[in-house]
């Protein structure tokens, strides 16, 4: 069970780093990521320097944040901001970002963890080796109230970049011009036990303006789950011996939009539906915009997304600036009321930290998960929750160490600027319309 391998996490990590904590930070170990040189009307982020990120991509786009450390949701980062070549200050785009929750129920009904909020997700901070962070730095976090003082500060903070691919490729009609451009990440990234699993969180900042978050699972097979085979495992090993149960991992993650440094925002929902062929024409697609005025609980269906779009700002064009959420394949799990749907808005309250078992009283009535919250409240500031799933059906090939199995989703930017924020000069001109054999 899992808290066999709480001990076995305090010899690995050397700390056994397992009580729930209040907030607290981390220090730098030594430089950060090549940083850009502000322009001189550029708001820096509300931090010190050994809580800020700040790195110029190879492309010449700025991404600059705040980092702090909490006791059961770890990583969190804040007043995050975006600056592409050609705009004349940063494009505030988060005031907050971190995990909402790690939702694990096992399919036996036997076993069911929240493990930021019960399990010593934040606690269990686990050191990294420069390998481990390839080109980049490893900060030191201190984590808080740990049980042994000695080893509260962990090197767990990685900051690096990475080469993505094709950013883009246009050749058109003119085969001895390619327009092409190679691509690049900031990435940010911790990684953390619970019991046997470990979980690393990542963040990736694209040169393009998108913010792409994942969590991914490895470490092993919890050697308790092994059930003799009820059907509702898989057979590890040899022969038909043991059976590894099979669980759900669901992902939360809590989203506060700061789009141009306010977090008064509206949220809109599109659908597109096909109709047949009619009258000798192909099928037809009409996409629908539905407002979101008050609180709601998302469903993910083909064709439909949703945007958060600023209350303060246009780009050059003079088009609101929004981000689209782009979910990630999931498999939401029915079992919870919390778990049934891919996102929830709900009206910012300080109280609403944890999508289950928030731990904090916001009072009588106010139940104890985000699907509770969702009442019919009018959208001022509204919080993004997204809930990605993932149904483990464990195979050989998960041992031994299990490989790290993926889910997350991304942020786009949607009129954020008025062009590819990476367009070429001797391409700046052809905004709108293309001219004729262009």
């Amino acid at each position: 069970m899992r808290v066999n391998r709480i001990s076995r996490a305090h010899t690995r990590t050397g700390a056994a780093a397992l009580a729930v904590a209040a907030l607290a930070g981390g220090a730098a170990a030594g430089a950060g990521p090549a940083a850009a040189q502000p322009r001189a009307a550029a708001p820096a982020p509300q931090c010190s320097a050994a809580y800020r990120i700040e790195q110029k991509l190879a492309n010449g786009t700025t991404w600059q944040m705040c980092w702090r450390y909490e006791g059961k949701a770890g990583l969190v980062l804040e007043d995050i901001s975006y600056q592409p070549p050609g705009e004349a200050k940063p494009i505030k785009v988060l005031k907050s970002a971190k995990l909402g929750q790690i939702h694990v129920p096992y399919d036996d009904g036997k076993n069911e963890y929240d493990d930021l909020t019960s399990y010593f997700f934040g606690a269990g901070l686990l050191g990294m080796a420069p390998g481990e962070c390839p080109g980049g730095t490893i900060r030191t976090v201190k984590v808080p109230d740990a049980l042994d003082p000695a080893n509260a500060n962990v090197k767990g903070l990685c900051t690096t970049t990475r080469a993505r691919g094709h950013a883009y490729r246009m050749q058109g009609d003119t085969p001895g011009k390619v327009y092409q451009k190679q691509g690049s990440d900031l990435l940010v990234y911790t990684v953390n036990q619970v019991g046997w699993y470990e979980y690393i969180t990542e963040w990736r900042f694209q040169d393009d303006g998108t913010i792409t978050t994942n969590v991914g699972a490895t470490g092993s097979l919890a050697p308790a789950d092994y059930d003799a085979g009820d059907g509702r495992g898989w057979p590890i090993g040899k022969g038909a011996k043991d059976y590894s149960t099979s669980h759900n991992h669901n992902v939360f993650w809590r989203l506060n939009f700061g789009l141009d440094g306010s977090s008064k925002a509206r949220v809109e929902q599109y659908d597109s539906k096909v109709s047949p062929p009619a009258r000798g024409q192909g099928p037809t697609n009409k996409t629908t915009r539905t407002k979101v005025t008050k609180e709601l609980a998302g469903d993910s269906k083909n064709m439909r997304w949703w945007r958060v779009i600023s209350n303060e700002g246009k780009n050059k064009d003079g088009h609101p600036r929004s981000y689209e959420i782009a979910l990630g394949p999931s498999n939401p799990y029915s079992g919870r009321a919390y778990s049934k749907h891919d996102v929830y808005f709900t009206e910012h309250n300080k109280c609403e930290q944890y999508a289950s078992n928030n731990p904090l009283n916001c009072g009588a009535g106010a139940g104890k998960s985000v699907d509770k919250w969702v009442n019919g409240q009018t959208l001022k500031n509204p919080v993004t929750w997204v809930n990605i799933g993932f149904h483990h059906i464990a195979r050989d090939e998960d041992q031994q160490p299990m490989p790290v199995h993926w889910q997350g989703f991304s942020l786009v930017p949607r009129d954020v600027t008025a062009m590819n924020p990476l367009t070429p000069a001797e391409l700046a001109g052809e905004n709108g319309r293309p001219r004729d054999g262009s």
